[in-house]
Protein backbone atom coordinates (compact mmCIF):
# COMPACT_ATOMS: atom_id res chain seq x y z
CA UNK A 1 0.00 0.00 0.00
CA UNK A 2 1.39 3.37 -0.98
CA UNK A 3 2.27 5.70 1.85
CA UNK A 4 0.13 8.78 2.21
CA UNK A 5 2.15 11.93 1.68
CA UNK A 6 2.58 14.03 4.81
CA UNK A 7 1.58 17.66 4.51
CA UNK A 8 4.10 19.99 6.09
CA UNK A 9 3.49 23.64 6.79
CA UNK A 10 6.20 25.98 5.66
CA UNK A 11 7.73 27.76 8.66
CA UNK A 12 7.47 31.55 8.59
CA UNK A 13 11.26 31.76 8.88
CA UNK A 14 11.64 30.34 5.38
CA UNK A 15 9.54 33.16 3.94
CA UNK A 16 11.31 35.99 5.74
CA UNK A 17 14.82 34.81 6.57
CA UNK A 18 16.59 37.40 4.41
CA UNK A 19 14.42 40.37 5.36
CA UNK A 20 17.35 42.26 6.92
CA UNK A 21 19.64 41.49 4.00
CA UNK A 22 17.55 43.23 1.36
CA UNK A 23 17.84 46.60 3.09
CA UNK A 24 20.58 48.78 1.54
CA UNK A 25 23.32 49.37 4.07
CA UNK A 26 22.86 46.06 5.89
CA UNK A 27 26.13 44.38 6.74
CA UNK A 28 27.47 40.84 6.52
CA UNK A 29 26.53 40.09 10.11
CA UNK A 30 22.82 40.78 9.58
CA UNK A 31 22.41 38.32 6.71
CA UNK A 32 21.36 34.97 8.14
CA UNK A 33 18.66 32.30 8.09
CA UNK A 34 17.01 30.65 11.06
CA UNK A 35 16.98 26.97 10.10
CA UNK A 36 13.50 25.42 10.40
CA UNK A 37 13.06 22.91 13.16
CA UNK A 38 16.17 23.84 15.11
CA UNK A 39 16.37 27.61 15.20
CA UNK A 40 20.07 27.38 14.32
CA UNK A 41 21.28 30.67 12.86
CA UNK A 42 23.03 30.06 9.54
CA UNK A 43 24.84 32.92 7.78
CA UNK A 44 23.45 33.78 4.36
CA UNK A 45 26.84 34.35 2.71
CA UNK A 46 29.94 32.25 3.26
CA UNK A 47 33.02 30.70 1.71
CA UNK A 48 32.81 27.47 -0.23
CA UNK A 49 35.92 25.31 0.07
CA UNK A 50 37.27 22.77 -2.36
CA UNK A 51 39.63 19.87 -2.93
CA UNK A 52 43.35 19.64 -2.27
CA UNK A 53 44.99 21.76 -4.94
CA UNK A 54 42.07 24.18 -4.89
CA UNK A 55 42.28 24.99 -1.18
CA UNK A 56 43.85 28.22 -0.02
CA UNK A 57 44.91 28.89 3.57
CA UNK A 58 45.27 32.57 2.71
CA UNK A 59 41.69 32.73 1.39
CA UNK A 60 40.28 31.26 4.60
CA UNK A 61 42.34 33.64 6.73
CA UNK A 62 41.14 36.60 4.66
CA UNK A 63 37.55 35.45 5.09
CA UNK A 64 37.99 35.24 8.86
CA UNK A 65 39.55 38.68 9.01
CA UNK A 66 36.67 40.23 7.07
CA UNK A 67 33.86 38.74 9.13
CA UNK A 68 32.71 35.81 6.98
CA UNK A 69 31.10 33.32 9.36
CA UNK A 70 30.05 30.39 7.13
CA UNK A 71 32.55 27.78 5.88
CA UNK A 72 31.33 24.90 3.75
CA UNK A 73 33.47 21.82 3.14
CA UNK A 74 32.99 18.07 2.57
CA UNK A 75 34.61 14.73 3.23
CA UNK A 76 35.14 14.29 -0.49
CA UNK A 77 37.26 17.44 -0.69
CA UNK A 78 39.89 16.05 1.66
CA UNK A 79 40.41 19.45 3.31
CA UNK A 80 38.50 19.15 6.58
CA UNK A 81 41.73 18.85 8.56
CA UNK A 82 43.24 21.91 6.86
CA UNK A 83 40.18 23.99 7.65
CA UNK A 84 40.10 22.74 11.24
CA UNK A 85 43.75 23.67 11.75
CA UNK A 86 43.25 27.19 10.39
CA UNK A 87 40.18 27.81 12.57
CA UNK A 88 41.95 26.46 15.65
CA UNK A 89 45.06 28.58 15.03
CA UNK A 90 42.84 31.65 14.67
CA UNK A 91 40.93 30.79 17.85
CA UNK A 92 37.72 30.42 15.86
CA UNK A 93 36.84 26.80 16.61
CA UNK A 94 34.47 27.33 19.55
CA UNK A 95 31.43 25.04 19.64
CA UNK A 96 29.29 27.72 21.27
CA UNK A 97 27.41 29.88 18.73
CA UNK A 98 26.81 32.45 21.48
CA UNK A 99 30.57 32.96 21.64
CA UNK A 100 30.54 35.17 18.57
CA UNK A 101 34.19 36.14 18.94
CA UNK A 102 35.38 32.55 18.60
CA UNK A 103 32.64 30.63 16.75
CA UNK A 104 32.06 30.33 13.02
CA UNK A 105 29.42 28.22 11.28
CA UNK A 106 30.95 25.06 9.79
CA UNK A 107 29.13 22.66 7.49
CA UNK A 108 30.48 19.47 5.97
CA UNK A 109 29.04 16.63 3.92
CA UNK A 110 28.88 12.84 4.24
CA UNK A 111 30.15 11.09 1.12
CA UNK A 112 28.03 8.13 -0.19
CA UNK A 113 30.84 5.65 0.44
CA UNK A 114 30.20 6.36 4.12
CA UNK A 115 26.41 5.98 3.97
CA UNK A 116 24.77 3.22 5.98
CA UNK A 117 23.88 2.30 9.53
CA UNK A 118 27.37 0.94 10.27
CA UNK A 119 29.44 3.81 8.94
CA UNK A 120 27.54 7.12 8.89
CA UNK A 121 27.95 8.04 12.55
CA UNK A 122 31.59 6.94 12.73
CA UNK A 123 32.31 8.98 9.62
CA UNK A 124 30.69 12.05 11.17
CA UNK A 125 32.86 11.64 14.26
CA UNK A 126 35.95 11.43 12.03
CA UNK A 127 34.94 14.70 10.35
CA UNK A 128 34.47 16.36 13.73
CA UNK A 129 37.97 15.31 14.79
CA UNK A 130 39.49 16.67 11.60
CA UNK A 131 37.58 19.94 11.96
CA UNK A 132 38.52 20.12 15.66
CA UNK A 133 34.91 20.59 16.65
CA UNK A 134 32.84 18.70 19.20
CA UNK A 135 29.63 19.83 17.50
CA UNK A 136 29.01 20.38 13.78
CA UNK A 137 26.70 23.25 12.88
CA UNK A 138 25.39 21.48 9.77
CA UNK A 139 25.96 17.97 8.37
CA UNK A 140 24.65 17.08 4.91
CA UNK A 141 24.14 13.99 2.78
CA UNK A 142 26.36 14.94 -0.17
CA UNK A 143 24.60 13.11 -3.00
CA UNK A 144 21.27 11.28 -3.47
CA UNK A 145 22.79 8.15 -4.99
CA UNK A 146 23.39 5.71 -2.13
CA UNK A 147 24.72 3.08 -4.55
CA UNK A 148 21.71 0.84 -3.94
CA UNK A 149 20.00 0.98 -7.33
CA UNK A 150 16.27 0.43 -6.96
CA UNK A 151 16.73 0.55 -3.17
CA UNK A 152 18.16 4.05 -3.18
CA UNK A 153 15.11 5.47 -1.45
CA UNK A 154 15.38 2.99 1.42
CA UNK A 155 19.16 3.38 1.61
CA UNK A 156 18.91 7.17 1.80
CA UNK A 157 16.38 6.84 4.59
CA UNK A 158 18.57 4.42 6.56
CA UNK A 159 21.44 6.88 6.49
CA UNK A 160 19.19 9.85 7.17
CA UNK A 161 17.98 8.17 10.36
CA UNK A 162 21.60 7.99 11.49
CA UNK A 163 21.85 11.76 10.98
CA UNK A 164 18.68 12.24 13.01
CA UNK A 165 20.39 10.34 15.84
CA UNK A 166 23.40 12.66 15.60
CA UNK A 167 21.10 15.62 16.24
CA UNK A 168 19.50 13.81 19.18
CA UNK A 169 22.97 13.13 20.58
CA UNK A 170 23.92 16.80 20.28
CA UNK A 171 26.71 16.00 17.82
CA UNK A 172 25.11 18.04 15.01
CA UNK A 173 22.98 21.15 15.44
CA UNK A 174 21.23 20.66 12.13
CA UNK A 175 21.27 18.15 9.28
CA UNK A 176 20.33 18.41 5.63
CA UNK A 177 20.98 17.19 2.11
CA UNK A 178 22.84 18.26 -1.00
CA UNK A 179 21.99 17.83 -4.68
CA UNK A 180 18.55 16.36 -3.95
CA UNK A 181 15.91 16.83 -6.63
CA UNK A 182 12.30 17.57 -5.74
CA UNK A 183 11.54 13.85 -6.05
CA UNK A 184 14.36 12.84 -3.72
CA UNK A 185 13.38 15.52 -1.23
CA UNK A 186 9.69 14.65 -1.26
CA UNK A 187 10.46 10.96 -0.73
CA UNK A 188 12.71 11.70 2.24
CA UNK A 189 10.17 14.05 3.82
CA UNK A 190 7.45 11.41 3.41
CA UNK A 191 9.55 8.73 5.08
CA UNK A 192 11.60 10.57 7.71
CA UNK A 193 10.72 11.81 11.18
CA UNK A 194 12.61 15.07 10.66
CA UNK A 195 12.73 17.03 7.41
CA UNK A 196 16.13 18.27 6.17
CA UNK A 197 16.93 21.79 7.30
CA UNK A 198 18.84 22.59 4.08
CA UNK A 199 19.10 21.41 0.49
CA UNK A 200 22.38 22.58 -1.07
CA UNK A 201 22.23 22.53 -4.88
CA UNK A 202 23.77 24.07 -7.96
CA UNK A 203 22.37 27.57 -8.46
CA UNK A 204 23.50 30.39 -10.71
CA UNK A 205 22.00 32.51 -13.53
CA UNK A 206 22.21 29.61 -16.01
CA UNK A 207 20.77 27.05 -13.56
CA UNK A 208 17.72 28.28 -11.66
CA UNK A 209 15.67 25.24 -10.55
CA UNK A 210 12.47 27.10 -9.70
CA UNK A 211 10.31 23.99 -9.25
CA UNK A 212 12.86 22.58 -6.80
CA UNK A 213 13.01 25.86 -4.90
CA UNK A 214 9.23 25.89 -4.62
CA UNK A 215 9.27 22.33 -3.30
CA UNK A 216 11.83 23.40 -0.69
CA UNK A 217 9.60 26.30 0.35
CA UNK A 218 6.56 24.04 0.61
CA UNK A 219 8.46 21.53 2.76
CA UNK A 220 10.15 24.13 4.95
CA UNK A 221 13.66 23.42 3.65
CA UNK A 222 16.17 26.25 3.19
CA UNK A 223 17.68 26.34 -0.30
CA UNK A 224 21.45 26.88 -0.44
CA UNK A 225 23.24 27.43 -3.74
CA UNK A 226 26.69 26.16 -4.67
CA UNK A 227 28.76 27.30 -7.65
CA UNK A 228 26.96 30.69 -7.75
CA UNK A 229 29.32 31.97 -10.46
CA UNK A 230 28.94 28.82 -12.62
CA UNK A 231 32.70 28.18 -12.35
CA UNK A 232 33.27 31.60 -13.88
CA UNK A 233 30.90 31.16 -16.83
CA UNK A 234 28.41 33.64 -15.38
CA UNK A 235 31.00 36.43 -15.25
CA UNK A 236 31.30 36.67 -19.03
CA UNK A 237 27.57 36.73 -19.81
CA UNK A 238 26.78 39.99 -21.70
CA UNK A 239 23.78 40.74 -19.48
CA UNK A 240 25.89 40.36 -16.34
CA UNK A 241 28.71 42.49 -17.74
CA UNK A 242 26.23 45.23 -18.70
CA UNK A 243 24.63 45.26 -15.25
CA UNK A 244 28.07 45.38 -13.65
CA UNK A 245 28.89 48.47 -15.71
CA UNK A 246 25.57 50.10 -14.79
CA UNK A 247 26.04 49.42 -11.08
CA UNK A 248 29.80 50.06 -11.09
CA UNK A 249 30.40 46.67 -9.51
CA UNK A 250 32.24 43.55 -10.58
CA UNK A 251 30.28 40.86 -12.45
CA UNK A 252 30.80 38.53 -9.47
CA UNK A 253 29.33 41.05 -7.04
CA UNK A 254 26.27 41.51 -9.26
CA UNK A 255 25.62 37.77 -9.45
CA UNK A 256 26.14 37.22 -5.73
CA UNK A 257 23.90 40.13 -4.79
CA UNK A 258 21.24 38.74 -7.14
CA UNK A 259 21.44 35.34 -5.46
CA UNK A 260 21.04 36.83 -1.99
CA UNK A 261 18.05 38.87 -3.10
CA UNK A 262 16.63 35.62 -4.47
CA UNK A 263 16.76 34.40 -0.83
CA UNK A 264 19.33 31.72 -1.58
CA UNK A 265 22.20 31.05 0.82
CA UNK A 266 25.37 31.74 -1.12
CA UNK A 267 28.80 30.05 -0.79
CA UNK A 268 31.14 31.32 -3.54
CA UNK A 269 34.57 29.70 -3.84
CA UNK A 270 37.86 31.47 -4.37
CA UNK A 271 41.48 30.78 -3.53
CA UNK A 272 42.45 34.45 -3.89
CA UNK A 273 42.11 36.57 -0.72
CA UNK A 274 41.25 39.75 -2.60
CA UNK A 275 38.38 38.05 -4.39
CA UNK A 276 37.07 36.56 -1.15
CA UNK A 277 36.91 40.06 0.30
CA UNK A 278 35.31 41.51 -2.85
CA UNK A 279 32.71 38.72 -2.95
CA UNK A 280 31.52 39.73 0.52
CA UNK A 281 31.23 43.41 -0.40
CA UNK A 282 27.66 43.13 -1.67
CA UNK A 283 25.69 44.86 1.08
CA UNK A 284 25.89 48.50 0.03
CA UNK A 285 23.90 48.26 -3.21
CA UNK A 286 20.71 46.61 -4.42
CA UNK A 287 19.38 45.31 -7.74
CA UNK A 288 16.08 46.72 -8.94
CA UNK A 289 13.25 44.37 -9.81
CA UNK A 290 13.94 45.01 -13.50
CA UNK A 291 17.59 44.08 -13.05
CA UNK A 292 16.58 40.97 -11.11
CA UNK A 293 14.34 39.94 -14.01
CA UNK A 294 17.21 40.31 -16.46
CA UNK A 295 19.24 37.74 -14.54
CA UNK A 296 16.24 35.47 -14.01
CA UNK A 297 15.84 35.40 -17.77
CA UNK A 298 19.28 33.81 -18.25
CA UNK A 299 18.18 30.36 -17.08
CA UNK A 300 18.86 27.68 -19.71
CA UNK A 301 19.16 24.59 -17.47
CA UNK A 302 22.94 24.63 -17.88
CA UNK A 303 24.84 22.55 -15.31
CA UNK A 304 28.55 22.99 -14.74
CA UNK A 305 28.98 19.63 -13.01
CA UNK A 306 26.91 16.72 -11.62
CA UNK A 307 23.33 16.05 -12.73
CA UNK A 308 21.27 14.44 -9.93
CA UNK A 309 18.10 14.14 -12.02
CA UNK A 310 19.24 10.71 -13.27
CA UNK A 311 19.63 9.27 -9.78
CA UNK A 312 16.82 6.81 -8.90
Amino acid sequence: KAKKKKKRKRPATVKTFFRAMVLPGADLGSCFVSLPGSGVQMPGLGLGLSHNGGFSKEAVEAALQHGIKLYDTAQRYGTEAELGAILAAAGRNSDDPQDTAHHVFVSTKLWPANYGTRTAQASCHASRQKLQREVLDLFLLHWPDAGAGDRNREARLETWRELEKLVEQGVCRAVGVSNFTARHLEQLCEDASVAPAVNQCEFHPLQQPQALRETCRELGVVFEGWSPLAKGEALALPAVVQLAQELQRSPAQVVLRWQLQEQVVCIPKSTQPQRVVANAAVFDFELSEQQMQVLRGLHCDRRVTWDPTRVP
